[in-house]
Parts: structure tokens; C-alpha cells; sequence
């Protein structure tokens, strides 16, 4: 089949790619030309396992960019919407970039003559689909739904860092059609993946795919709640954890205590969903509590730095590990943010060192220290601040010793010190 993507970040290069290792045709739709340039030059525009292997392959064959969407739509049978859904001021979503595309693919709709399918990828909050998308579709295209085109909600469950094998190995695939020949038209893209494809409403795979998230989102939040309490009483909560994760009602996944999450999907997407209750009259306290939770919970950091160093001002302060996670250049809601921040109110000297995201951290502290490697980082520090779980930052015992204080506040459970070869000042966040 022929598919055209409109929005080539994760979600949309990933989606592009893997439908092109499916067989299928691929055409992406962006604004940016340098975007453009990239894919239809078998380059990458983010940084994702796998993906330029897939554009190298295909670029040119079974994928092209535009900024075209007429083009798109003419020679495409089904376009996903993979634009981005940010938090606006107050958190709630911002549908701006959605209410966008889906204007332009009306209007594109309007020259052609043949039935087409709008598929919705972008995490929306329920009852936009049908609320918004559709009627915009309508309006611009001068037809209608279910009738002249085919709408439907698409959610993706992707892992940034490992999105491609994500999509080509799915716990499942939900298509939330308005009609029986929109969602054999979905399925069919998916025909070469070996997973169930469960058809419901558009509200319905919207709220999946919230409550998917959210759910992970409160297993984290759960856990370093546990976490902070075990802290003050002196329990390893990893060995609480580990066995509360062989319940097979809880499992393993998402219990690990530290310091919160990010990204650019938990943080947002519970917010959003947030907002959507309380447009509906509903309060939801344990969301908030997970919200809560998640901004305080680095801050813990600094106050275990400070307890052990005393004041911060004129201290040289490492931070090891920028991006929000590891395998990933992107640093949306990470957690070393708010905690640089505070060592800069308080007047530290933060020298840092990310594999892969000190670019876009630079974007946002120009004025902190940036180092080539871990090593460069701690040398002559007064302490290090571990916040990203990159495997090089579990074997530091030389770089250690090169500090003026080899003493480690670990945000993310990894180093055990009776492991290292040299002794030093080890606190763990929450254990």
C-alpha cells in the first residue's frame, strides 16, 4: 500500500521507515526542508536504533519527502498525523500543530477523487478525532466521513531508543476506525507483524493509549514513593522491589526507584490527561500525586549533595548524564534539568558530560561547563551527580580517583560500591 506520514520526528521517520521494511510505499510531509533534505538524502533527522539503516535502504525506493501534502495525498492511500501534541503554559494539550495538518490534508483531500484514509498517530486526548479532526477534514475537504474518506485513531507504543524494533515486534496494535473498510485498510498495513489488531472506537484507542502511559507513568512515581520511605529507614528498596516485582500482577517493569522520569511522553501526556478530567468536572488526585512526586523527586539529589558537602557556592559539581534516558539524544523533561538548575541557584559550578546530548542541553545552559568525556568531567571535582543510566558511567573507578572528592549521589541505582576497585563516598537516592 501507499502511505504518506505527516510530521517526521520519532514517531513519523520511525512509522515511515518501518512500513517501508513492510513493503509498503512511504511518503513523509514536513515544513522543515532541511528535514526533507535529510530523509530524501537517507539520512536521519533524529537520532533513533536502526532508523538510518532503514532510510539508507530505502530512501529514494520506498521513501520520499516532501513539503508538499497535494503530492502526498494524490499518490497515497492512507496518511498518518504524526505531529506533536506539546503541554501548553497550564499543561493541558496543545492541539495547534494537529489542527494544522489536518486542515491541510482537507484541503489536499478536496483534489482528489478517490477514497482516502486520515489516520491519527499523534497522542490526542479522547474525543479529539472525532471532535476536532474529523470535522476539520470535513470542512476543508468538502466531504464526508465514512462515506467520501476514512478516519481513524492509531496509537503508538514505541520506546524512544528502541522504537524501531518497537513497531516490528508490537505487544499490540490498536485501530480505533469509524468503519468496517477504514480499519481493513489499517490493518492491512500491519499484515507482515505478528500481532493481534484490536479494532474499537476513535475515543477508545485515544484512552488506551493515555491510560497506557499514565499507568507507567504511576508505577514510577509508586516506586519512589516506596523508595524515598526505605531511604529514610534504611532499606535497600531494589531488594524490596525485586520481590514485589515477581507478584505477576505488578511485574518487574517500571518499579526501579530514582530520580523520576521524562521524555517526551509520560510528563506530557499525564498532564494532558489531567486537564482532560478536570474539563470534565472529575479531579484526579492520583495523577497529580504522580506529577507531584515526579517534580520533587530530583531535587533530592542536591539536598543529599548539600548534606554531605555543606554549601554548594564555588563547588565544582559533575553531572554525569543529561539526556532523559539512556540510548537517546533527546533531553525533554529530563530530570538533570531541574537539578542543574538548582545547583545554579545555589551558586555551584556545574561541569557536565552526556554521550550523545550535550548539544541540545547546551541550547538551554549555555553557560555551564561541557566536557568531551566522563573522565574530563570529574577531574577535580568536588562531587558527581550520577542522572543517566548510560552503561560507560558503570565503570568510572580510575575516573573517581581523579576527583577532589570522590563522592557519588546516585540517581539511578548504578554503581554498588563494593564493586569499584577504589572506596568512595557512595549515597543513593533512594536506597
Amino acid at each position: 500500500m501507499r502511505v504518506s506520514v505527516i510530521g517526521t520526528g520519532y514517531v513519523g521517520s520511525v512509522s515511515a521507515a518501518c512500513f517501508a521494511e513492510l513493503g509498503h510505499e512511504a511518503i513523509c510531509v514536513d515544513v522543515d526542508e532541511r528535514k526533507v533534505s535529510m530523509i530524501n538524502a537517507g539520512k536521519a533527522p533524529i537520532w533513533e536504533e536502526g532508523l538510518e539503516e532503514l532510510l539508507e535502504e530505502y530512501a529514494g525506493k520506498r521513501i520520499i519527502a516532501t513539503s508538499d501534502y497535494d503530492l502526498a495525498v494524490q499518490r497515497s492511500d492512507v496518511s498518518f498525523i504524526c505531529v506533536g501534541t506539546p503541554s501548553d503554559e497550564k499543561g493541558n494539550i496543545d492541539l495547534s500543530i494537529v489542527r494544522s495538518a489536518a486542515m491541510s490534508l482537507g484541503e489536499a483531500m478536496a483534489k482528489k477523487d478517490h477514497y482516502h484514509v486520515v489516520v491519527v498517530k499523534s497522542t490526542v486526548v479522547p474525543e479529539t478525532t472525532e471532535k476536532l479532526v474529523i470535522p476539520l477534514l470535513e470542512k476543508h475537504s468538502g466531504k464526508k466521513a465514512g462515506k467520501d474518506f476514512g478516519v481513524a485513531m492509531n496509537p503508538e507504543f514505541l520506546r524512544e531508543g528502541k522504537a524501531v524494533y518497537d513497531f516490528m515486534h508490537p505487544d499490540k496494535i490498536v485501530v480505533g476506525a469509524i468503519d468496517e473498510r477504514t480499519f481493513f485498510m489499517v490493518s492491512e498495513l500491519y499484515r507482515g507483524l505478528d500481532c493481534q489488531v484490536t479494532h474499537t472506537r476513535p475515543t477508545t484507542a485515544e484512552m488506551i493509549k493515555y491510560a497506557n502511559n499514565t499507568l507507567l507513568a504511576t508505577k514510577v512515581s509508586f516506586a519512589n514513593e516506596i523508595g524515598n520511605i526505605c531511604k529514610k529507614m534504611g532499606i535497600d528498596t531494589y531488594a524490596v522491589m525485586k520481590e514485589v516485582g515477581k507478584d505477576f500482577r505488578i511485574s518487574p517493569h517500571f518499579l526501579n526507584s530514582g530520580a523520576g522520569f521524562g521524555g517526551s511522553c509520560f510528563p506530557k501526556d499525564v498532564r494532558a490527561i489531567i486537564g482532560k478530567a478536570e474539563e470534565l468536572g472529575y479531579e484526579p488526585k492520583l495523577l497529580r500525586s504522580v506529577i507531584d512526586i515526579n517534580e520533587k523527586q530530583p531535587l533530592g539529589m542536591v539536598r543529599l549533595l548539600e548534606q554531605k558537602t555543606g554549601e554548594l557556592q564555588g563547588k565544582r559539581i559533575t553531572v554525569l548524564g543529561l539526556a532523559f534516558k539512556n540510548d537517546t539524544d533527546d533531553i525533554r523533561e529530563s530530570r538533570s534539568i531541574p537539578v542543574i538548575e538548582e545547583l545554579l541557584r545555589k551558586k555551584a559550578l556545574v561541569t557536565t558530560y552526556d554521550p550523545m546530548a550535550t548539544e541540545h542541553m547546551r541550547k538551554v545552559f549555555p553557560n555551564i561547563t561541557y566536557c568531551d568525556s566522563a573522565s574530563e568531567a570529574l577531574q577535580d571535582a568536588d562531587a558527581c551527580l550520577l542522572m543517566t543510566e548510560w552503561d560507560q558511567f558503570r565503570r568510572l573507578d580510575k575516573e573517581f580517583a581523579t576527583m577532589k572528592r570522590p563522592l557519588v549521589i546516585d540517581g539511578r541505582h548504578l554503581l554498588d560500591p563494593k564493586d569499584l576497585s577504589m572506596k568512595i563516598e557512595y549515597e543513593g537516592l533512594c536506597w
